[in-house]
């Protein structure tokens, strides 16, 4: 869980428990006084991208929101929309996951590879769209899979199950 207690001392708006809690932020990472930031971990902030908001739990989030939120302090026009991401290993399997797609936010889950070997894609869509991807043993592929997702473009389910179609090929 988030520790708030300093900014909710301070009275800034916290983010809803329900959702992740956390410090609620603008896309710019500016809380509810607008000369206080809060990025990383702790921050919930607004994504344009999936009009909800996120607070993410990975080092990539606090890597990249703090530059982003010191870009913001300094009038730069900033808006946080980084896709959500986070990896995993665990022994000999090796996961990636880019996008956002809790349950009940797709209708189609799409296999890219062979799941029994452990080395595919699974990719979330809704009406053809792709909101997640997990790369489980495939590499290099995390910039392609996020292009999709932000394209917000519909695709070709048998293309994009189909692992000799190259990724960067669809959703254009």
């Amino acid at each position: 869980a988030p520790r708030t207690a300093l900014a909710e001392a301070a009275g800034l708006e916290l983010a809803d428990r329900a959702h992740g809690g956390g410090i609620a932020v603008d896309e710019r990472l500016r809380t509810s006084d607008p000369d206080i930031y809060a990025a990383g971990d702790v921050a919930a902030f607004h994504h344009a991208l999936f009009d909800i908001r996120l607070r993410v739990e990975h080092w990539a989030n606090a890597l990249n929101g703090g530059p982003a939120a010191a870009r913001a302090m300094l009038g730069k026009d900033v808006t946080y929309d980084r896709v959500p991401y986070f990896f995993s290993d665990q022994y000999d399997l090796g996961m990636e996951y880019s996008g956002w797609a809790p349950p009940g936010s797709y209708d189609e889950v799409v296999i890219r590879g062979d799941a029994g070997k452990r080395e595919f894609i699974a990719f979330w869509l809704k009406e053809g769209r792709v909101l997640a991807g997990m790369n489980v043993n495939v590499w290099d592929v995390t910039e392609p899979i996020q292009q999709l997702i932000r394209s917000r473009a519909r695709v070709d389910t048998e293309a994009l199950a189909d692992p000799h179609v190259p990724l960067d090929s669809l959703g254009v």
